[in-house]
Order: C-alpha cells, then sequence, then structure tokens
C-alpha cells in the first residue's frame, strides 16, 4: 500500500566536527528547499519527506532516497530540488545526472565508511577518551551562552538587513574585536550568515530575536538570561540546600519575567480553557496571574466570566496594562497581595494557580490549597498548573531540570510529583482529583470542591 505518491527520506543524521556526514554538507538546507518546491508546485499533499539516521554514505551527503522507486541521490544541492521535484516527482523522470546507480559502489562505499568509524570508536573507546555525547553535554552551556549574550547586547537588532563586525559592533558600543568573535560563533551556530564580510540575519533571527518584528520574543527571552547567572551559582545552592543569590530584583527583571511568561501562557491558554472545560462560571481568582494572560483568555471564551488577578505589588501595574490592552478592564480587576497570607475572597466558580507552585516548599503549596479550597464556592473547582514529575521525580527531563532552576532561584522551590500534588489537593479537602497531560513541558492538576 502506498498513501503516497512519493515518499522521500533525507538523512540528517549528526556526527562530530571533522567526521563527514550528511548535515555538515547541507542536508537541512536541502529539506528547507524540498519543502518549498513541494509546497510551490502544489505537491505538499502528494509526496511524504521523512528524515532517516545514517545511510552509510556519508562521503557522498547529503544523501536523498525517493521511494517508490529507490532512487539514490548523492551530493545535492539546494539548487538542485527544483529540478527533483518537476522532473522525478511530478513528470516521472529520474534526474539521471544525480541519481546514484552504482550498486556494488554503494556497497564498498557504505562497507568502508562503517569500518573506518567504527575503527576510530573503537580506537577512542581503547584510548579512554570522553564519549562525544558526554563531551557535548559538558560543553552545552556554550552555544546558550552565546546566544544569550546576543540577546543581552541586542546583536540581531544591530545586524539588521547586513553589516560588517565594526558596523555592529559601532551600534551596540563594544569592541569591534571581540564583536567580529562573537559575530563568528553565531554564524557557525547558524543564526547568523556571512558573506563577503557582512553579517547577515536567518530568516528566524529576524523574525524572532529582532526591533520591530511583530513575533520578536527579545524581552522575554532576556529572562532567561537573568536566570543563568543564578544557575552559575548550583554548586554551591546544592551545598546550602536553598538559593544563595544576593542580589534583587530590579524593575528591568520583573518586567523581562513578565513578558516571557506572557508569551508561554498566551500561547497555552486555549488548551488549557479546553482542558478544564469549566462551563459557564461567573467569577474567577487567578492566583500570581502576572500579564492575565489567563485570565483575558477565559474572559473572552466566557462572556459572562468576571476574573480577579492577585499578585505581587510591583507586578499589577503590569498586570493593568496588559488588561487595558485587551479592552477587558471591566472584566477583569487586578489587586496586589501576598497569595500565602491576604485573604484570597471568596465564592470563586473557579481558582487557577498557574506556574506557581514550583516557587514554594510542599508545606507552603499545603496550606495554599487549604485556602484555595475556602475561596471556592461549593462545585468550583481548582485548576493547577506546572511542571508534573513522574512518581519517581526523573522524568520528564524539563521538570526534573526545572527543579534545581528553583534550588538557584527560590528559598524552598522545586517540582513536584503526580501523587504529591494528589495528596496536598485531597488532604484540602478536594475531591474528583485528576491529571491532565498537555503537549508541552506543564499539564494540569484540577479538583473540586464539594
Amino acid at each position: 500500500m502506498e498513501p503516497f505518491r512519493h515518499h522521500i527520506f533525507v538523512c540528517t543524521q549528526e556526527k562530530p566536527e571533522g567526521v563527514a556526514c550528511c548535515p555538515a554538507s547541507g542536508a537541512w538546507g536541502l529539506l528547507g528547499a524540498l519543502d518549498r518546491e513541494l509546497r510551490s508546485q502544489g505537491l505538499d499533499d502528494e509526496v511524504q519527506v521523512s528524515t532517516c539516521g545514517c545511510l552509510g554514505l556519508c562521503d557522498d551527503g547529503p544523501i536523498m532516497i525517493v521511494y517508490p522507486e529507490g532512487v539514490w541521490y548523492r551530493k545535492l544541492k539546494a539548487e538542485d530540488v527544483a529540478e527533483i521535484v518537476t522532473s522525478h516527482l511530478r513528470s516521472g523522470n529520474v534526474v539521471a545526472r544525480l541519481a546514484w546507480t552504482d550498486a556494488p559502489a554503494m556497497k564498498a562505499a557504505s562497507k568502508e565508511h562503517r569500518d573506518r568509524y567504527g575503527a576510530m570508536v573503537k580506537a577512542k573507546d581503547e584510548a579512554g577518551t570522553l564519549p562525544d555525547d558526554l563531551d557535548q553535554t559538558i560543553r552545552a552551556y556554550m552555544p546558550s551562552r552565546t546566544l544569550l549574550t546576543a540577546l543581552e547586547l541586542d546583536i540581531f537588532t544591530a545586524v539588521g538587513t547586513g553589516g560588517s563586525a565594526g558596523q555592529v559592533a559601532q551600534k551596540i558600543r563594544a569592541d569591534a574585536r571581540a564583536t567580529e568573535m562573537l559575530l563568528n560563533a553565531l554564524v557557525s551556530l547558524k543564526l547568523l550568515q556571512k558573506k563577503d564580510g557582512i553579517f547577515l540575519n536567518s530568516a528566524a533571527t529576524m523574525r524572532f530575536f529582532s526591533a520591530g518584528s511583530p513575533n520578536n520574543a527579545r524581552d522575554g527571552l532576556l529572562h532567561t538570561a537573568n536566570i543563568w547567572h543564578r544557575w552559575s551559582t548550583l554548586t554551591e545552592c546544592v551545598r546550602a540546600g536553598t538559593s544563595v543569590a544576593t542580589e534583587g530584583r530590579d524593575h528591568g527583571w520583573v518586567k523581562n519575567f513578565i513578558v516571557s511568561m506572557n508569551r508561554n501562557a498566551t500561547e497555552r491558554a486555549d488548551a488549557v480553557i479546553k482542558a478544564a472545560a469549566p462551563g459557564p462560571i461567573r467569577r474567577m481568582l487567578d492566583l500570581g496571574g502576572g500579564s492575565g494572560a489567563y485570565s483575558i483568555a477565559f474572559a473572552r471564551a466566557i462572556p459572562t466570566l468576571e476574573s480577579e488577578v492577585l499578585d505581587l505589588a510591583e507586578v499589577v501595574p503590569l498586570t493593568q496594562e496588559y488588561i487595558r490592552n485587551a479592552g477587558l478592564s471591566d472584566r477583569i480587576q487586578a489587586r496586589a497581595g501576598d497569595m500565602l497570607r491576604d485573604p484570597l475572597g471568596s465564592n470563586y466558580d473557579l481558582v487557577l494557580i498557574s506556574a506557581i507552585c514550583h516557587m514554594f516548599s510542599p508545606e507552603e503549596n499545603r496550606d495554599l490549597f487549604r485556602r484555595a479550597y475556602q475561596a471556592l464556592a461549593p462545585k468550583g473547582q481548582i485548576v493547577v498548573q506546572d511542571f508534573i514529575l513522574e512518581p519517581a521525580k526523573t522524568a520528564p527531563r524539563f521538570a526534573a531540570l526545572f527543579a534545581l532552576n528553583m534550588l538557584v532561584g527560590t528559598r524552598a522551590g522545586s517540582s513536584y510529583s503526580e501523587p504529591e500534588y494528589e495528596t496536598w489537593l485531597r488532604k484540602s479537602g478536594f475531591s474528583a482529583v485528576r491529571r491532565v497531560r498537555l503537549p508541552g513541558p506543564s499539564g494540569l492538576m484540577i479538583a473540586a470542591r464539594d
């Protein structure tokens, strides 16, 4: 059975630098060109494109196989794609100059590459050399820090439609030599391009990291740059059992944090509303609601809803600005307070606690759930969104790593498991406790007041 006219496989197996592989020869650019050309010729629903592991012919990459014919193409370039799509995929005529039809030579090349690569791996192992995957994990901070520094310096805005290292350095008021080193590193990470000494943004960096783009995410990502500094204290935090950070959080930190949280909430709000299925609720309490993104989404989905956002005094002016811009000041209010100590109110149909519990200790969360139960009307429900660990607390990986993020950044916060949340909720009086898994790193714990 062939559900598609053609099924294409392109090797994207990454290998250590210096070892021949299809990605190093341009496989990802080939895939991009293939996607664009199939769409342009109206064949994107007729041709299935899949990436695959090593095909054993790395010295002749990028390799692409077209089925059902089983035609192997080698040493392809992005500019070859239009001819292959037009001639082979549309008209059924194999592009002979690009096809590899010498089966014995292909088999010999595959065996030679396998033996050579295997011998290299064996030699490294016998020498006690650190495996590549461990070495890459240890050095993973390097590309991350490179990009974060570029965001802090607003490099991508400075590059704009193109500029030399000297021109970019002048715009960001930095040293020209050091700026060129940073720009070259960004090119190596495929975040910039370099042509005749001129640096250019990629489509992605122009869209997501440059001022003036409607999708510019830089402000929110600066929160991650702030977090990086705290992660440098992880060793001391493990010894101390808590955050050892001493610096305060200025208004810029708070603004970047709220921008980051607003982006995340806006992306996930529809899924949360659908999963919670709250029905015709009248009153909602949004604890630590930040930008009010969830209250705004709930209010738009439920015309009769009125919501109240409770957050810290330094956050509330930002919350009110988001609410005003959404045109919902008549239905969403924001008030300053400490959710662990100040009165929460009463008779709410829904209490939402999103991305909050990881900042608190188990004791604080138990008390917060107890107080949320008292704030709910009968039959009201609590919806908790967070990074929920499996019982062994080793997965999902993001949640396990995020526990360390809370160690370096809070007094007693952590990521918590589904059994922990269920126990806290039931002991607070809630029933019908259930977990809802959502796409992405976070999920929901939902429970009801009888």
